[in-house]
């Protein structure tokens, strides 16, 4: 990526972990190979996601304002301070909310191994993150997570971008995630970017294989700004492969009782920022 030194990790590397650390607190982002989700299983997530996305019934699923789970419709949410919704529509999954019974074996099983790799993960930022830092965690990242039912599985479609677009309309504006880390398999088509420190956008490599990880804003609020909660966007596609793009970020989050900082809780900031962006 340029002068953005994101990492490409194998994690059947002995020093996969520390390698991973590196990465996250010099550009907030890192890439894994060699991961145990087989191509077939996101091939086949893909290919039933995409079904529920084009029919009709998805709005029998509608989310209730309020419980966070289910479908919603082209353009809910916008990027924290952007004056557009984004051209999208997704649909939200946790461990213990519905799901179509047309994707349910499919995503279930896809939920469960990505929260496996995450919780890897966090093993590796617990061993591998400098003392003085882990000081400041009010427990190990890996006990954050434990009992959390809000670790979400958000399946994302955005469709071809049409002619009567506004100018400023992105598939999704420039924003940082709000929970730990985040885990996105390859997306269906190019067009994630992320910023560097200088404000250049640098893209995502879209290789089939790869699972990108970048870290949110509750743990670089944890780690005091160590692991860089870095911006990212989704851009327009152009004329030429203006087409839908299909995309599944799991969302590791803490129990809400977790404390990110003196006085601020995972729950209390959660809802601050679900607030801004137009889903509460």
């Amino acid at each position: 990526m340029s002068d953005f030194n994101v990492l490409a990790i194998d994690c059947s590397d002995p020093d996969a972990g520390t390698r991973f650390v590196t990465s996250l607190h010099e550009t907030g982002f890192a890439i894994l190979k060699n991961h145990p989700v087989e191509p077939g299983e996101i091939s086949r997530m893909y290919e039933a996601w995409q079904q529920f996305f084009a029919g009709d019934a998805k709005h029998e699923f509608a989310a209730q304002r309020g419980d966070m789970h289910g479908y919603y419709g082209f353009k809910s949410e916008n990027a924290k301070d952007s004056a557009h919704k984004d051209l999208k529509e997704f649909y939200h999954v946790y461990e213990t909310s519905p799901v179509p019974s047309d994707v349910e074996a499919e995503t279930r099983a896809f939920h469960a191994r990505m929260m496996e790799i995450g919780r890897l993960l966090l093993g590796w930022l617990d061993e591998s993150t400098p003392d003085d830092v882990r000081a400041d965690f009010s427990q190990p990242l890996t006990g954050m997570v434990d009992g959390s039912t809000q670790n979400l599985l958000r399946v994302l479609h955005y469709p071809p971008v049409e002619d009567d677009a506004e100018p400023g309309e992105m598939r999704a504006a420039a924003h940082e995630d709000i929970n730990l880390i985040t885990l996105l398999v390859t997306g269906s088509e190019p067009g994630l970017q992320a910023q560097d420190k200088h404000g250049n956008w640098h893209d995502v490599p879209c290789q089939t294989g790869y699972i990108t990880v970048n870290a949110g804003d509750m743990l670089a609020r944890a780690s005091g700004g160590y692991y860089p909660s870095t911006r990212h966007q989704v851009v327009n596609p152009p004329d030429s492969a203006n087409r839908s793009r299909y995309s599944m970020p799991l969302f590791v989050h803490p129990r809400p009782d977790v404390k990110l900082t003196e006085g601020l809780s995972a729950g209390d900031y959660l809802a601050q920022r679900l607030k801004e962006i137009g889903l509460a």
